[in-house]
């Protein structure tokens, strides 16, 4: 692919660029610690990855991080795995999520949106109320520092004030969306045997309402390390026999203890999806994600008092995390709890609308799906608020820059569009957005600061404007201090650290470009390799996925017994097409002629739909397992896919090849 493309399709104004909070921090670093005054982003990020520790120094104190004991150093052992930060530092992650309270105590922390899409606002005063309220009580409940408390929540505000409540007391969170079944839930929350149980009795998404009291009973049974489980009636049911009521846990008018805990005590679990085996339990740390998120959310996003974050995610995805996070720069977030299309296609933007946000992060699949659908996002609703729209779960095509820009441009605003790009692993974003930086179509604008990242070819030479892995040859401080049940931390090392020893591979094809700005191509570990011509899967979806008549795809490279190699395409068409000869022929043209004739499929085959895993990224690695001859039940985790007889199709479709 080329990476040659001088035309930006967006430049921050001059304005914009000098209000920018990075900017204000540069000048600032420049003066107290060294860091280049002139050189732009560039400059800064070099600066931030050479003198890493003087870097981390200088955003704990530009965002007046309290540290009740001090640390001795800002890196005690930068070796990977096993970076020691801050040592002898002691913090706390909730009260600085709530410390906006001080000064803001009558404005909205929390702004809750269901399917009826009427905002309802909750206090930085209220908030901080309740947390104190269950803090209190958590800890009447015995739940001491290490302890993990499990939450079985949509998004909404019950689901924040308890993983606050957590981090106050010293626990380690970990949720779940209670759309995941119950071997789901279990197959994780079992892992790090929590002692509470914050659950609600159903949810609402699409229009309806879906019981889950039988789920949580199953869960309870299941679980015998919980001393106790507590009851949200979000469907307006009683509280079960035992079981313990929300409202008389968060009436009180409690000020929070917050328990000063150690750089890297941790903070919450979340889980990768777990789609050929249990669900790695990743534990990262109440210092490291604070430091993180207040880099990223604060410095990368520019995010601030005056904004509003909405994010559409679920409990169940590390967005949802770092959604919360928003309150750590006092920007109030934004909870939608509903169905993304419901009661149309347009419902993020309406939420959007009706909330004022100001950064509007949403995955790329919606946006391609609103192109599809024909929507006029600003047409249709006033988005005059909206500074930037972000995207993330997978690379966001070029049509979708474009679009994004054209439908704002319309309206007569000025949109800095932000596709990032991190993973669960680090509950951050490895690149992405840059406020006073050019945005080129089809690219992520720079590696974040702090993170040295790289494409390497295999023997560990770093590659630009050439597909390569994703490496970071440096420690972040939101890097997981381990995982669950990995006494050894062999299972943590096997993940990242094998392929290049003391460098964290992260598994996605990307390329660098001589700009600086980043190309994601999808996952390495599913990388099409026609005649030692590596592609990712994300460059023929995004080819494919243009024509009006293709739904989704999915795309396979299966090597075969005999040595050769088979690449099918499936299809899920659009209602009402057909994929004839002349489907047929445009699909392998368009391959052909965007990408390359070495990555025209073998075969393409219709299928009813495309398997994804819990938070909506399709299946690759599985389903190859599956079209190798690997039996159901060994090729993949059923309780982490989306929708399991998807998965029989292809079964049936390796029986036939066999």
């Amino acid at each position: 692919m080329t990476t040659v493309n001088p035309q930006p399709l967006w430049q921050p104004d001059p304005e914009r660029t000098a209000r920018a909070r990075i900017t204000r921090f540069q000048a600032w670093a420049a003066e107290h610690h060294g860091a280049p005054a002139e050189g732009g982003y560039p400059a800064l990020h070099r600066w931030s990855v050479d003198r890493l520790d003087t870097f981390w120094k200088a955003v704990t104190e530009w965002f007046d991080v309290r540290f009740a004991t001090p640390y001795a150093r800002v890196l005690g052992d930068r070796a990977m795995p096993g970076a020691q930060w801050f040592p002898g530092a002691t913090l706390n992650y909730a009260e600085h999520a709530l410390r906006a309270t001080a000064t803001r105590a009558d404005e909205p922390a929390l702004l809750y949106v269901d399917e009826t899409h009427e905002p309802r606002p909750v206090t930085w005063a209220e908030l901080r109320r309740q947390v104190g309220s269950l803090a209190a009580e958590l800890r009447a409940l015995g739940v001491r520092p290490g302890d993990r408390v499990s939450g079985y929540l949509p998004n909404i505000p019950h689901a924040v004030v308890a993983l606050l409540a957590t981090a106050a007391v010293g626990g380690v969170w970990t949720s779940c969306a209670p759309d995941f079944g119950a071997r789901s839930v279990l197959d994780r929350f079992q892992q790090v045997e929590p002692v509470v149980l914050i659950t609600v009795d159903g949810y609402r998404y699409g229009g309806k309402e879906h019981d889950r009291r039988a789920t949580v009973a199953e869960l309870r049974r299941e679980l015998p390390t919980l001393r106790a489980v507590i009851h949200i009636p979000l469907l307006g049911t009683g509280t079960p026999d035992g079981a313990l009521d929300w409202t008389a846990l968060t009436s009180a008018d409690t000020e929070p203890v917050f328990e000063q805990v150690p750089f890297d005590h941790p903070l919450w679990v979340l889980y990768s999806s777990g789609t050929t085996g249990l669900p790695k339990a990743i534990v990262q740390s109440q210092g490291g994600i604070l430091v993180e998120h207040l880099k990223q959310l604060g410095l990368h996003c520019d995010l601030g008092p005056k904004d509003r974050f909405f994010w559409y995610t679920s409990t169940g995805w590390m967005m949802w995390n770092f959604l919360v996070s928003g309150l750590l720069t006092g920007t109030t977030i934004v909870l939608y709890d509903g169905s993304p299309g419901h009661p149309d296609t347009g419902a993020q933007w309406r939420v959007a609308e009706r909330t004022g946000t100001t950064l509007f992060g949403t995955s790329a699949a919606y946006v391609m799906a609103c192109r599809k659908a024909g929507l006029h996002p600003c047409r249709d609703h006033d988005l005059s608020a909206v500074q930037c729209v972000a995207t993330t779960g997978s690379p966001l095509p070029p049509d979708g820059f474009r679009w994004l820009h054209d439908e704002f441009a319309r309206s007569g605003s000025d949109l800095w569009i932000a596709s990032v790009s991190g993973g669960t692993d680090v509950c951050s974003c490895f690149a992405g957005a840059v406020p006073t930086l050019p945005v080129y179509t089809g690219e992520l604008q720079a590696p974040c600061l702090g993170t040295d990242l790289q494409s390497w070819d295999p023997d560990g030479s770093p590659l630009t404007d050439e597909v390569g892995e994703l490496v970071v040859t440096n420690p972040m401080p939101s890097m997981p201090i381990h995982f669950w049940n990995d006494p050894d931390g062999s299972r943590y090392h096997d993940s990242y650290f094998a392929t290049y020893p003391g460098v964290w591979r992260h598994g996605d094809w990307i390329t660098v470009t001589s700009r600086g700005s980043v190309v994601i191509h999808g996952r390495s570990d599913s990388t099409l390799n026609r005649q030692g011509v590596r592609m990712g899967s994300a460059d023929i979806y995004e080819a494919v996925e243009r024509l009006p008549e293709i739904k989704e795809s999915l795309v396979i490279g299966v090597e075969q017994p005999d040595g050769g190699y088979w690449m099918p395409l499936f299809v899920h068409l659009a209602p009402g097409a057909v994929l004839d000869e002349a489907l047929l022929d445009r699909v392998k043209r368009t391959i052909r002629e965007q990408l390359s004739p070495r990555h025209v499929p073998d075969e393409i085959i219709e299928v009813p739909g495309i398997p994804h895993t819990l938070t909506g990224k399709r299946i690759e690695v599985p389903v190859k397992r599956l079209l190798q001859g690997t039996p159901l039940e060994k090729a993949v985790n059923p309780g982490s896919i989306d929708d399991l007889g998807l998965l029989h199709h292809f079964e049936e479709l390796a029986r036939k090849r066999a």
